[in-house]
Parts: C-alpha cells; sequence; structure tokens
C-alpha cells in the first residue's frame, strides 16, 4: 500500500516529537507493575533510572484489572503507575489490552473464542482468545479504547499509544463466516464473478447463493486454493480494521502522539505492508534463537524489512529478549555481549527505539522463564549490568534519530506470494517462502550490500537491481511493472516458482512464468522438482566451471536469453538452468534451479558489479557494515557508519578515513582490531571538515 507523502511526513514529526521529548533513542520495555505489590514499584523507578530506561510499555495485558467486571472499572492502580513513571522521567507507551478478553466476559459470550477449522473451540488461559469480528468483543474493546483516550491523553507521561498486542488469531466461527461473506460481497460485484475467480468448476463447487459461501474449514481433503487466499487476504484485513478502529479513537484524544502496534519475525497471518501504512512506525517483536550461529543474518532481514514497510522511515524494537526465552525445546541464554551487539545491530538497520519483553521477570504464568532487564537474581547480575552499559550509552546517541539508510538493492517480500504459494497442493508443498527470500538476502548480508524489501505493487525506480525470490503471484500490473524497470534500465533476478499465477491463484498458460515470460526471454513446459532431499544435478556454466542445484529443476527453453548454467546430468542434461535476457535498457536473470550457494554468490556478484553497486564497506567475514545519514536537530549534516563483529572473536577492519567513535570518543582510521561482539559507531562528520 502506498504511503501518502503528507502521511508520511505528520508520523514523522509525532516520532521526532517523541524522541525529544524522552532525549532520544527509546529505551525500556513492557512494564507489568499489576504482577508485583506496590513496594516493588517506586525499586523498579529508581532501577529504571539507573539503567537510563526513558519509555515502559504498560497495560498490555491488563484488561481484567482496569475492567473487573462489566461496567465496573478500576484505573486507580493505572494512575499511580502512571503518575510514578512522570515522577521518576520515564515516558509511558500506553496499550489497549483487547489480546486478553476478561473471563468474565468469555463467560458472558463464550463464542468470543476463536474456533479452529475442525469446529474444536480455543479454551481460556492463554491469549489472544478472541474472534475479531465478534461484535461484543469489538464494541467491548473500542470501548476501554475510548476510557484509557480519555483520561491519559493529556497526561504528562505519556508519550506514545500501542493498540493490541501481535495481532494474529483466526476464527472460521460463525462471526469470521458473516464478515468473510461481506468482506467477499464488496470485493466481487456478483456470485458469478466470484465463482469465476475461485474457479468452481473444478471439483462442482458452484454457488448460487451468498448464504452458501463459508470460511474454508477443514474439508474431506484438500480445499479450493482460490478461496483460502481470499480468507488470507480477509483475516489480515479484518484484524487490520478492527486496529484502525482503536487508532482512530485514540487519534481523536491525542492527535500528537504516535500509534503502533508490533509485529512478529517472519508473520504469515498479517499483511504488514498494508498494516504499516496504518501505523506511525513499524515496530518489531524478535527473537532470535541463540542456539543458531546465523541468527542475526534471519534478524538482519527483519529488521530491513521493518525499515522497508514505511519507506525507509526509522523503525522501532518493540520486543527482544536479554537473555533466555521460553518458547522453545532448549531455551539457551545469549552470550555475554551478544543483547548489546544485537541491538546496535538494529540501530544500524535504521531502529530509533531498543525495547525488551520484560522489565522484571515474572516469577508465575507461562513466561516465567522468559528473561528480562531484571532478572529473578535481581539487579546483582550479568544482565542487568548489561542493560544499564546499553541504557547509557544510548544516552550519547540521540543524534542518530531520523537518520536513514539508502539502498540500491531490493528484494521483493510479498504476503499475497506467500499466502499462494504456501496453500499447498503444489509441486512442492514443503516449500518455505521466507527462507527462499533469506537464500537471496544473506550472500547480500555478508557482502555489506544495504538491501531494501518491495512488495509486487512498490516503485521500483530508486534500485539499480530488484531480486524476485519464488514471487509466484502476479497481478498483471505487477508484471507490467517489472518489466517497465528491466526496459528502463534495471536488472533483475528472478527465481524459480515466480509469476506462476495470477491475482486469483488460477494458473497462467502458455509456460512458466507465464507473467514474466516476455522479460525473462525463457519459459518452462514443466516443473522438475527433486525427489530426494540429497539430490545433486550438477552443472556446468560457459566458462568451463562447475556447481550443482539440488531441490528445484525445471525443462527450461531460451528463446532471446544467454544461457548462463546448464544441466549437465540427470533427465534435464543439455537444458539451460539459468539465463539472462536483454531487454530494452536492462537485463532479466532467470534462475530455474536452486543452484547451490557457491554459484548464487557469484551471479548476485556479477549483477552488483554490473549494476555499480557497492559495500558500505570491505570487510571481513562476520562483520556487518551499516551506514545511516541525514540531518541533525539543528540541521547540520549527520554520516554514521556503525560496525559490528558478529563473530566471538577479534577481527581487523580497515575502516579507510573512519570518524569518531561515538562509544570511546577516540578517532578511529585505517586498520582497527574489533573484539569479539565490538561495535564502532563512527561519526564520519565530527572531526573530518564534513559540512
Amino acid at each position: 500500500m502506498t504511503i501518502h507523502p503528507e502521511d508520511a511526513r505528520i508520523a514523522e514529526a509525532r516520532l521526532k516529537q517523541l524522541h525529544q521529548r524522552i532525549g532520544g533513542i527509546a529505551y525500556g520495555g513492557d512494564y507489568n507493575p499489576e504482577q508485583w505489590p506496590r513496594d516493588v514499584w517506586l525499586e523498579d523507578a529508581k532501577l529504571m533510572q539507573q539503567a537510563g530506561v526513558n519509555l515502559v510499555t504498560l497495560a498490555v495485558f491488563s484488561w481484567s484489572r482496569l475492567e473487573t467486571r462489566d461496567n465496573v472499572f478500576d484505573f486507580d492502580w493505572l494512575d499511580d503507575v502512571m503518575d510514578l513513571m512522570h515522577e521518576h522521567g520515564i515516558g509511558v507507551d500506553l496499550a489497549t489490552p483487547d489480546a486478553v478478553p476478561p473471563a468474565w466476559l468469555v463467560e458472558q459470550h463464550p463464542d468470543i473464542m476463536p474456533e479452529r477449522p475442525d469446529g474444536s473451540i480455543f479454551g481460556f488461559g492463554s491469549r489472544q482468545h478472541f474472534d475479531v469480528s465478534h461484535p461484543v468483543y469489538r464494541a467491548k474493546s473500542l470501548a476501554l479504547a475510548e476510557k484509557m483516550g480519555e483520561r491519559y491523553a493529556n497526561h504528562p507521561a505519556l508519550r506514545m499509544w500501542h493498540v493490541g498486542n501481535e495481532y494474529g488469531p483466526v476464527s472460521y466461527g460463525p462471526w469470521a463466516e458473516k464478515a468473510f461473506r461481506e468482506w467477499l460481497q464488496k470485493k466481487y460485484a456478483s456470485l458469478d464473478e466470484l465463482n469465476q475467480a475461485w474457479s468452481t468448476t473444478v471439483w462442482g463447487q458452484i454457488y448460487s447463493d451468498w448464504n452458501q459461501v463459508r470460511v474454508p474449514a477443514q474439508p474431506r481433503t484438500w480445499s479450493n486454493p482460490s478461496r483460502r487466499l481470499d480468507f488470507h487476504r480477509f483475516t489480515s484485513d479484518s484484524m487490520l480494521e478492527h486496529f484502525k478502529a482503536e487508532r482512530d479513537i485514540l487519534r481523536r484524544h491525542s492527535p500528537d502522539l504516535p500509534i503502533v502496534t508490533n509485529f512478529m519475525r517472519f508473520y504469515k497471518t498479517n499483511d504488514y505492508w498494508g498494516w504499516a501504512a496504518e501505523e506511525d512506525a513499524a515496530a518489531l517483536d524478535i527473537y532470535p534463537d541463540p542456539r543458531e550461529e546465523d541468527a542475526h543474518i534471519a534478524a538482519a532481514l527483519n529488521f530491513d524489512l521493518m525499515r522497508s514497510l514505511r519507506h525507509g522511515q526509522p523503525w522501532m524494537v518493540m520486543e527482544q529478549a536479554t537473555g533466555a526465552v521460553s518458547q522453545w525445546s532448549v531455551n539457551v541464554s545469549k552470550a555475554p555481549g551478544k543483547m548489546r551487539l544485537g541491538s546496535y545491530q538494529a540501530i544500524s538497520q535504521g531502529a530509533d527505539a531498543i525495547l525488551f519483553f520484560q522489565w522484571r521477570q515474572a516469577k508465575g504464568g507461562t513466561e516465567r522463564y522468559h528473561s528480562a532487564m531484571v532478572n529473578h537474581a535481581g539487579p546483582n547480575t550479568r544482565i542487568f549490568r548489561e542493560v544499564c552499559q546499553l541504557g547509557n550509552e544510548l544516552k550519547s546517541l540521540s543524534d542518530l534519530t531520523g537518520t536513514r539508510s539508502t539502498a540500491k538493492v531490493a528484494i521483493v517480500f510479498d504476503w499475497d506470494c506467500w499466502w499462494a504459494l504456501e496453500l499447498g497442493n503444489s509441486p512442492r508443498s514443503d516449500l518455505n517462502y521466507p527462507q527462499e527470500v533469506l537464500r537471496f538476502y544473506r550472500p547480500l548480508f555478508e557482502a555489506n550490500i544495504t538491501v531494501d524489501f518491495v512488495n509486487a505493487n512498490s516503485d521500483l525506480s530508486a534500485y539499480s537491481l530488484v531480486i524476485m525470490p519464488a514471487s509466484y503471484l502476479l497481478t498483471d500490473s505487477s508484471a507490467a511493472r517489472f518489466e517497465n524497470y528491466v526496459s528502463g534500465g534495471g536488472r533483475l533476478v528472478v527465481s524459480y516458482l515466480s509469476g506462476i499465477v495470477d491475482q486469483d491463484n488460477t494458473i497462467r498458460l502458455g509456460g512458466y512464468p507465464g507473467a514474466l515470460r516476455n522479460v525473462l526471454g525463457a519459459w518452462s513446459e514443466e516443473m522438475h522438482p527433486l525427489a530426494e532431499a540429497d539430490e545433486r544435478i550438477k552443472l556446468t556454466t560457459p566458462d568451463g566451471g562447475t556447481s550443482s542445484a539440488s531441490y528445484w529443476t525445471e525443462h527450461l527453453h531460451a528463446e532471446t536469453a544467454e544461457i548462463l548454467a546448464s544441466y549437465s546430468s540427470g533427465r534435464l542434461s543439455g537444458l539451460p538452468a539459468a539465463t539472462r535476457n536483454s531487454f530494452g535498457l536492462g537485463t532479466a536473470m532467470y534462475l530455474s534451479a536452486r543452484v547451490d550457494d557457491g554459484l548464487l554468490t557469484q551471479l548476485l556478484d556479477d549483477e552488483l558489479r554490473a549494476a555499480g553497486v557497492q559495500p558500505e564497506l570491505n570487510a571481513p567475514g562476520g562483520v556487518q557494515a551499516r551506514r545511516r545519514t541525514g540531518t541533525t536537530a539543528d540541521g547540520a549534516a549527520a554520516s554514521f557508519l556503525m560496525v559490528l563483529n558478529h563473530n566471538d572473536a577479534p577481527s581487523s577492519v580497515d575502516v579507510l578515513d573512519g570518524g569518531t567513535d561515538r562509544l570511546s570518543g577516540r578517532r578511529v582510521s585505517g586498520v582497527v582490531e574489533l573484539p569479539a561482539n565490538g561495535v564502532l559507531i563512527l561519526d564520519e562528520n565530527l572531526g573530518r571538515g564534513k559540512v
């Protein structure tokens, strides 16, 4: 969804005011004082000051404490906490607590609970236990938002609003069904149009009355993929509609304050392109698994995605862990220095807020083993010392807020593609769309190339290179947009399983990838997924080089395209596997196979060189470099090069002309040794005579 320039300007003004009022980068996290006796609250406020906390999120899970019975409210305790935060100079991100409908509401209206595809009902005792289409749920949650807006809009501690929490429950119950039908009636002018879009002549599924149209609950076997795709779209839209209703209530009371909700890592249910356009900032909950040596790369992808959702605007880390989490089978704590490093990684990729879940570790409940800024052992711990170190370092970096990163490379990440691709009944039902995107992102990250993400409807004019991993669903207008991009001089890289279906999830005829056949100058007559997990097909390149492919191959024909690699074993031996086509002023590459990592990196390197794209810094493996530029509050030019060592050993890095390290105050240039998990924040303007 396109963000109107005036809306973007107003959102940036709200965020600028937020950072001015809290003194720079937001630092803190979820605070749940209702879990603790009052004598702990004052201790918490003093420890927050010690740690450099300037923003806490309140009331996320507090509906049952704020509305104790139907229309019986108790705000006194929250008043006291708000006052306490203000007295200690700590701002509040106040949440509407509709993620947790209270037990009394569920008892009165048990059909609020979501229904699973098999007809079973969610039980009470967790969270997100609601059907967002239920009229009573909607009315009660909006009424509570109204009361909170009336009561706290002018409170001196209030800095921003936080609507709900991790929107995501999907219901297949009667209220969702009614809303789905109404959504379809708005989308399709008639039942005939719906029948056409859903290909209902297949398996005799033709609808003759709107009342026959239901949610795609669990059928005997497989169900209609076009119907299921529309249900994905509906569920995202219906939750967004509720978010917007709450947002509009709060906006009426607080027109100048930012309003957000929190997104999740690789979250399939909601189309975050549409959601981000309705918020003042993207905000992410991010929990990399410390057991994974390269977890920081998947985290980096999510960071770049958050920055891209609002076209480069700074974003927020709304939740992360100081140490261990509690959702995996083995919950390993972050090694010393990793929390600080991950926080600076997010900042290097555009974040202007570093918040945690949560301030004080719970002693009971489901997440009692989820680490916090103050853990069970109290403040005399390694983690709290690291929390204090980071918080007090961030105080000196206020002029980073509002600066941005610039990218010349974009990768397509599109929720319609994701939904359509993973609906099953395809040649490979085990394909994981985010992992396909990550596979193309990884070599760019390792080369220190700054990457933006776009969707199939984005403006591509700013980019020298655009990459389309498994862009399965493309509308006619999107396909034309990519053609025009290449024709005008852009360079395009397309992988297998792209351009296969149209907006209705209907196959494009005439050879794969139908929507892109013209621009690619090549077409496939048959897909050949490989049956065995360890199966490898040999490849050769025109210069005599060798490589291999796994997982996926295709019977490809090159029409006007040159051949970059061919199959040299298996049933497709002698046929092209990778091609490049000149089209207008640009080129389009097609990878019909999942080529091995070495060849993929080589091909992408060739494209980067041809496109004139340079890394932020040439650095050894495991060292990340990102640059943020803009202007300071007084209008001076700002340029910050952030260099992060993700290795568990020191690394020597040539920072060239360097700058002044904002964390140590030292002038740095040439080859420096960056400690294990070390961070440099180089002010490239300070001391170098730049204007």
